[in-house]
């Protein structure tokens, strides 16, 4: 991974959003909602096109985290309130959604 390493990830659950402490001493917010709909993984996101098969409608508004687990040095799983719980997203991705 290039760029700061993370540090601390922190649910944020009364602001719906997660949020990670970087090495360089900046933090990154996402809200669940917006994560949830990045979500890349098969079940999200048809493999060989690309195209997208989540309905965005299916994903309720207040959707939480149930569970977050970190994947190696790679990323966090993280399950939601909705069920889902296959996708995987890597701090690259993490950074980038908050627009760091």
């Amino acid at each position: 991974m290039s760029g700061p390493e993370p540090v601390g990830v922190d649910l944020q659950d009364s602001k719906q959003r997660l949020a990670v402490r970087w090495s360089d001493g900046s933090e990154t917010a996402t809200p669940y909602r917006e994560l949830r709909l990045a979500c890349r993984c098969a079940l999200c996101v048809d493999e060989l096109t690309g195209k997208p098969l989540l309905d965005p409608g299916t994903v309720p508004a207040d959707v939480g985290v149930d569970t977050c687990e970190e994947v190696g040095l790679y990323g966090i799983r993280i399950g939601w309130t909705d069920g889902h719980s296959t996708g995987i997203y890597t701090w690259e991705r993490l950074r980038s959604l908050a627009g760091a």
